[in-house]
C-alpha cells in the first residue's frame, strides 16, 4: 500500500498524516511540517502502523456513519423546511384574506354609519313633511268649509236673483 518514502504520492502523504494524527493528538509538541511527520511515522513499527491504519479505518467508518446521520438529519430538515414554506404560504394567504376581510368590515361599518345618518335625515325630513302635510290638510279642510259656505251663498244669491226676476 505505501511506497517507499521518497516515492510517496500526495494521497499517501495525506493517509500517513491522518494515521499519525491520533498519535500526535496525544503529543504535547506540534508537528510543523510533513517532513517531521514522515520522520515520526518512519520510526514506528509495522504493528504500530497497522494499529494506526485500523484506527484510521475505524475513524473513517465513524465519520462515514456520522455523515450518513447528518445526511438523514439534513433530509429531515429539508422536508421540515418545505412543510414550513407550505404552511407559510397558507398563512400568507390567510393573512391576505384577513386583511381583505378587515377592509371589507371597515367599508361595511362606513356604509352602516352612512345609512344611519341617511335614516336620521330621512326621519327628520319625514317628520317635517308630515307636519307640512298636517298643516296643508287643515288648510284644505278650512278651504273646503269656506268653499261650502261660498257655495251656499251662491245658491242663496241665485235663488234671490231668480226670485227677483219673477
Amino acid at each position: 500500500m505505501l511506497t517507499a518514502w521518497g516515492d510517496s504520492t500526495e494521497e499517501e502523504e495525506v493517509v500517513v498524516a491522518l494515521m499519525a494524527r491520533s498519535d500526535t493528538e496525544s503529543d504535547d509538541e506540534p508537528l510543523n511540517s510533513l517532513a517531521q511527520l514522515k520522520d515520526k511515522v518512519y520510526g514506528l513499527s509495522k504493528a504500530k502502523l497497522k494499529e494506526l491504519l485500523f484506527t484510521l479505518m475505524d475513524e473513517c467508518d465513524s465519520l462515514n456513519s456520522e455523515n450518513c446521520m447528518l445526511k438523514d438529519v439534513c433530509a429531515e430538515l429539508k422536508k421540515d423546511t418545505r412543510e414550513l414554506e407550505h404552511e407559510n404560504k397558507i398563512l400568507k394567504s390567510e393573512t391576505e384574506l384577513d386583511l381583505k376581510n378587515l377592509v371589507l368590515h371597515g367599508d361595511l361599518d362606513k356604509i352602516k354609519e352612512t345609512l344611519s345618518l341617511k335614516e336620521e335625515a330621512f326621519g327628520a325630513d319625514l317628520t317635517k313633511l308630515e307636519n307640512e302635510s298636517l298643516g296643508l290638510k287643515q288648510k284644505v279642510e278650512t278651504l273646503i268649509v269656506e268653499n261650502n259656505k261660498l257655495l251656499e251663498k251662491l245658491k242663496q244669491v241665485e235663488l234671490d236673483l231668480a226670485a227677483n226676476r219673477h
